[in-house]
């Protein structure tokens, strides 16, 4: 789906489609249009993942927590593409931080499970085979196999985790890139990676963030302040860590049939973890 589609969607959905603002365009079109912001889906596969952001929204909002608020209740399939609607939010008054993640993320640990819908698990790993595939002959063979070997070493390891915190709703794709800081304080954006599972999950994205993407320690050290606690001192961190670095290499494949640059990155990102290299920099794509 490209920007010309989506705007046919929106036209389709009676809205003014040559008025509205385009903000993204990734897995969801994202446009804004008065006081609205609207959300088109890629295709009907996803209109059961849009059902389920809306009804986060209302159960984040019962609960207190900080986050875009839904204009309608339920999505609309308009030409086989998932519509939601949603309050538009003030300007931000500055980039979100890490440590504006954090109080966020307490209060979504501090969440018992919803009781009107079920969260799913967090996948961490379900995407790699998908990825593996689109990359196809672009990528060597050996480093695909090498993915999968570690896919299958770490799935069953993380399974078998003894947590910490207590397990529960987690946002799942926790990076300041998630929060958006407006007039009456830091508020969750992304809704779809919501999940149930180990609370670390969240956490050990920012570890990441830290030691391979080259975050600001002392913006990490902010985070663990803000929140209470280190991932890093658990003792199955370097296991989440090192799903989470699986999957990250195995997302980037599938961009290099068409990227030479994503090629370069995924295999820089293959090497470094065939060289057991845990301070290798990485590059956000």
């Amino acid at each position: 789906m490209d920007e010309a589609r989506a705007r046919e969607i929106l036209a389709a959905a009676g809205l003014r489609a040559g008025e509205a603002r385009l903000r993204a365009l990734g897995e969801n079109a994202v446009f804004t249009l008065g006081e609205l912001a609207v959300k088109v889906g890629r295709d009907a596969e996803v209109f059961e993942r849009a059902e389920r952001e809306l009804a986060l929204a209302a159960w984040l909002e019962d609960a207190g927590v900080p986050a875009v608020r839904a204009a309608e209740e339920k999505p609309r399939l308009v030409e086989g593409h998932p519509v939601t609607f949603w309050h538009r939010l003030s300007e931000a008054v500055r980039p979100a931080e890490p440590r504006d993640l954090a109080p966020l993320l307490r209060r979504i640990h501090a969440l018992p499970e919803p009781e009107a819908f079920a969260l799913p698990r967090r996948e961490l790993l379900g995407g790699v085979e998908r990825w593996l595939r689109l990359a196809g002959d672009a990528i060597d063979p050996a480093d695909a196999a090498f993915l999968r070997e570690r896919r299958d070493s770490f799935a069953p390891a993380a399974a078998a985790l003894t947590p910490y915190l207590t397990p529960g709703p987690i946002h799942g794709d926790a990076l300041p890139r998630n929060v958006y800081v407006g007039p009456d304080g830091p508020v969750l954006v992304d809704l779809e990676t919501f999940s149930s599972d180990l609370r670390e999950h969240d956490l050990v994205v920012l570890a990441l963030s830290r030691d391979r993407y080259g975050l600001d320690p002392a913006a990490y050290e902010a985070f663990t302040e803000a929140y209470g606690w280190d991932v890093r001192e658990w003792e199955g961190c370097a296991v989440l860590r090192g799903a989470r670095e699986t999957a990250s290499c195995a997302w980037v494949a599938q961009h290099a049939p068409a990227n030479p640059k994503a090629l370069a990155e995924f295999e820089r990102r293959v090497a470094s973890l065939r060289d057991g290299d845990a301070e290798v920099r990485w590059y956000p794509f």
